[in-house]
């Protein structure tokens, strides 16, 4: 089959607002080109440059992939992995000279334009005022809003620590220089620091030698917890005021809205590395983390608030504190010095920082929690307020005041999540019935009613699944004790599929003791996966809502429920659309729920990095969202690459952070109208999903052969092996339905089809045009935000696509090959065809510039990585996959791929 090579071909054009852009591009590409020739040799320069002259000739000429795959082939493997990591690091200084062009382009439009930012705090406020809300209805909507990203341990691309802290260093001498305003001197420095880090990092292996330990994933997300966004925390609350003040013109009191939770160290689905020990240690982690930050706070501070007794005058509640604490702690009121004796805030500062080190230790003295400390700076913000501190600190104390309250002494709410599955198990141990996981869930109900009502002890020796389970429920409330009531966030239940499946926590906790008033202090969040699952959850909720222990667990709880939606598996099991539609009608459907019996639902979304499981725009799908199902909240997943795209330049992450925050606020207080036309939309997206999932579900689960193409056409097998996680691949042993959603999507975005977030929608879009006609197609696609978001979605994956790449790796699975690549073809194009009928326009990503530049800078630099993995993989299959060079070379290039697409897992 002639198959063209795909959707994106022409001459790389910067518009003229980009021109410094291209300028950082040229400039960090010549250093990179320097690097090589230093590092490798001139010779490994050439071959790198002979290489990506010859992909960008087959973009922009429309040549065949022939030419480029012979080059790639003659690559020698002793040379492999040199070139895959030339190519991986010219993408990766492409990756952070966009990052930095999105920070000029925010500053230019500031400076040229009278209106805020689209988007941003003030320009949302702006449309809120213009619809009619009034300052107060904002306050009185201020202390429900919650927006809380949740970071997991789900890496597609795993970036070491050490050369996160060699890209800061280059982002650092980007920005310096952002506005072409560095001397000449001052800009041949930047030049130097940046060889620097690209020649270190150079030196550096991309991967660590050993699979990351549990530990090891705590500390990666604790970078971007205590060093990123420590530090934008109080600069958003800054910019939230502020933005309010210049709207409405009354200054405002923010309560708190945004928070930050994690994955890492509790999530025990699955992974037999995670338990009580790591749920302790991941707490004492972040623990040490956050006090160690405050106490390089309070030494800044110390120094500023240097206000003399005499000079100003300060409030009596301070003076008893200071006198409290020289009780309490006269080791380090010993320490102090008598010279100072006349600044008062720099006494009980030093003094707070003691007690914070006697907190890190463990020691009886240190604070209870961290409302000790928060009230402590209290004390000193309203001193300083009363007697003209305002410009003399307090700005510096506040910032301190957002990030203890933010962070606490947990930095980040710890989830935990265990598969339904272990809860039976544990459960079968101590009732001493192997057939308790095999009952009906209305039996399973009522035993776990008489299980509630009066808990069994625990048995002095429990067996394995048992005794680790309750090791667990134990381990919350000691934690809870001991690091504060927040540090524990969500008791999430993989695969649920019965209200019995919530009961078994609150009873496994009753019988390990997790108690507190009578109630289990645990908020218990059902994970609703697959779609049959998404479908059930109204019934499973129903019937929760409707038990009366349950009912009595949730009044103690506030009535507040949080339901988690699993966008991968959902995907994974009936493709992208069928999906997508069973998410929004069980938002609908959870929302009227909830309502009906008093309970303020909270949305969990699971979503990843690629589009086929959640990714794209938070912005835009909090808009899209079904009416009411946003309510003041947005907590989120961020997995893999995308916590370093989102998070890991400070400017970003603000930026990030207040656009998901104004999407909140306008879909919590000015949803959109009600379109009439709605009702037939539903109908047909109903149609939509019927048809792509029956398509989708007859390649994917029914035909018999497909997993063995599978395993063939894609580089699964090495993505099994790389060292980028503490989880195994699958939940259990089996076929497609039991391997996890990363590596499945993962496996498909690297042979180039992306075949998980488009496969079955052409079909389907064609067979609505046929039964319900262009015009009534074409209208849904311009004026329902939930299909438009679906078609936009779909279109970026079908750019990033490269048909003609991924027959290359189809022919990999010999026979297999003409059995499938020409109906997965064919319904790659017929993809294509239907979304730009749709959308009204002659090609791929016609309206988004932005984005078609973006992957126009890559495809280069990806092309040859993809065909040279080819033919890797076809070299290590030959040999019983037992060449360790061929496998680390494999590694390289499935890292330099991720990197480059982008979007991955």
């Amino acid at each position: 089959m002639n198959i063209p090579d795909g959707p994106l071909r022409e001459q790389l054009e910067f518009a003229q607002t980009d021109t410094l852009l291209r300028d950082d591009v040229r400039r960090l590409g010549a250093l990179v080109g320097e690097v090589l020739a230093e590092q490798g040799s001139p010779a490994l320069l050439d071959e790198v440059e002979a290489i990506r002259r010859a992909a960008i000739a087959r973009r922009e000429q429309g040549l065949p992939v022939d030419a480029l795959a012979a080059e790639m082939a003659r690559v020698p493997l002793a040379d492999a992995e040199a070139v895959v990591r030339a190519f991986s690091t010219y993408f990766g200084a492409i990756n952070l000279a966009e990052r930095v062009h999105r920070i000029r382009r925010r500053r230019d439009y500031e400076r040229i334009s009278e209106l805020p930012q689209p988007g941003g705090f003030e320009a949302v406020l702006r449309d809120l005022r213009d619809d009619g809300v009034s300052f107060e209805e904002l306050e009185a909507t201020l202390p429900r809003l919650w927006v809380e990203p949740v970071f997991t341990a789900h890496p597609t691309e795993a970036v070491r620590r050490v050369m996160l802290e060699k890209e800061r260093d280059i982002v650092e001498r980007l920005v310096e220089d952002i506005d072409r305003t560095r001397t000449p001197v001052e800009r041949r420095a930047d030049i130097e620091r940046i060889r620097v880090a690209l020649t270190a990092g150079w030196q550096t292996s991309d991967t660590p030698a050993h699979k990351p330990t549990v530990a090891d994933e705590v500390e990666h997300v604790g970078y971007y917890l205590a060093h990123m966004l420590y530090r934008v925390v109080p600069v958003y609350y800054e910019a939230f005021a502020d933005a309010v003040e210049a709207v409405y013109g009354r200054r405002i009191s923010l309560p708190q809205v945004l928070r930050f939770g994690t994955w890492v160290g509790g999530d025990m689905d699955g992974n037999p590395n995670v338990n009580a020990g790591t749920v302790r240690a991941a707490l004492d982690a972040q623990r040490a983390q956050a006090i160690e930050r405050y106490r390089a706070d309070l030494r800044g501070l110390s120094n500023l608030l240097t206000q003399s007794l005499g000079r100003v005058d300060v409030d009596p509640a301070v003076t008893a504190r200071i006198d409290e604490y020289v009780a309490l702690l006269p080791q380090a009121a010993r320490k102090l010095r008598p010279r100072l004796a006349d600044m008062p805030y720099r006494r009980l500062i030093d003094l707070i920082k003691a007690r914070l080190a006697l907190t890190a230790q463990g020691d009886e003295r240190g604070y209870a929690g961290a409302g000790g400390l928060i009230a402590d700076l209290e004390l000193v913000d309203a001193s300083l307020r009363e007697h003209r501190g305002e410009h003399a600190g307090r700005f510096a104390l506040q910032r301190v005041l957002w990030r203890a309250r933010t962070f606490g002494f947990h930095l980040a709410a710890l989830d935990l999540r265990q598969d339904s599955a272990v809860h039976d198990a544990a459960l079968a141990a101590l009732l001493g019935d192997e057939g308790w996981a095999a009952r009906p869930a209305e039996d399973r109900n009522a035993r776990l009613q008489a299980l509630l009502r009066e808990p069994p002890a625990a048995p002095d020796a429990p067996g394995d699944v048992l005794g680790s389970t309750l090791d667990v429920f134990r381990a919350v409330l000691a934690l809870r004790r001991s690091h504060g009531v927040d540090a524990i966030g969500l008791y999430i239940i993989s695969m649920s599929r019965s209200a019995a499946d919530a009961l078994a926590v609150l009873a496994l906790a009753r019988v390990a003791g997790c108690v507190e008033s009578d109630a289990v202090p645990l908020d218990i969040s059902p994970l609703f996966e697959t779609v049959d699952d998404l479908q059930a959850a109204p019934e499973v909720m129903r019937s929760l809502f409707e038990d009366p222990a349950y009912r009595a667990h949730l009044a103690a709880r506030g009535n507040e429920q949080t339901v988690m939606l699993g966008y991968s598996d959902s995907a994974k099991d009936g493709g992208l659309f069928a999906s997508r539609w069973a998410l929004q009608r069980t938002q609908v459907e959870l929302t009227d729920l909830a309502n009906r019996h008093g309970v303020r639902i909270m949305f969990f979304h699971g979503r990843g990095g690629s589009v086929s499981r959640g990714g794209g725009k938070t912005e835009r799908a909090i808009i899209a969202a079904p009416r009411g199902s946003v309510n003041g909240s947005m907590r989120v997943t961020e997995q893999g690459e995308v916590i370093h795209r989102k998070y890991g330049i400070r400017a970003l992450a603000l930026r990030n952070l207040e656009q998901t925050t104004g999407a909140v606020l306008r879909a919590t207080l000015r949803p959109r109208p009600r379109d009439p036309r709605e009702d037939s939309w539903k109908d047909i997206a109903r149609t939509l999903a019927e048809t792509s999932r029956a398509h989708y579900r007859a390649l994917v689960h029914e035909h018999p052969d497909f997993p063995d193409y599978f395993r063939a056409a894609t580089p699964v097998d090495v993505i099994e092996r790389l060292q980028i996680g503490s989880r195994p691949s699958r939940r259990r042993e089996g076929g497609i339905d039991n391997l996890r959603a990363i590596p499945w999507v993962f496996s498909w975005s690297q042979n180039r089809s992306g075949l998980t977030g488009w496969y079955g929608i052409g079909h389907a879009l064609c067979a609505g045009v046929q039964r319900y006609g262009q015009e009534a197609m074409t209208e849904m696609a311009r004026d329902w935000p939930f299909f438009a978001a679906v078609l936009d979605d779909v279109e970026m994956l079908l750019a990033k696509s490269d048909l003609a790449i991924f027959e290359r790796y189809s022919q990999l699975a010999g026979p297999l090959h003409d059995v499938f690549h020409p109906g997965i073809a064919e319904e790659f194009l017929r993809t294509c065809d239907a979304i730009l009928l749709l959308k009204q326009r002659d090609a791929i990503l016609a309206d988004d510039y932005r984005l078609r530049l973006s992957i126009r800078l890559r495809n280069p630099y990806v092309d040859p990585l993809s065909l040279l993995q080819v033919e890797l993989l076809q070299r290590w299959r030959a040999g019983g996959r037992e060449d360790e060079d061929l496998l680390r070379a494999l590694v390289s290039t499935v890292n330099g791929i991720s990197a480059g697409i982008q979007n991955t897992g």
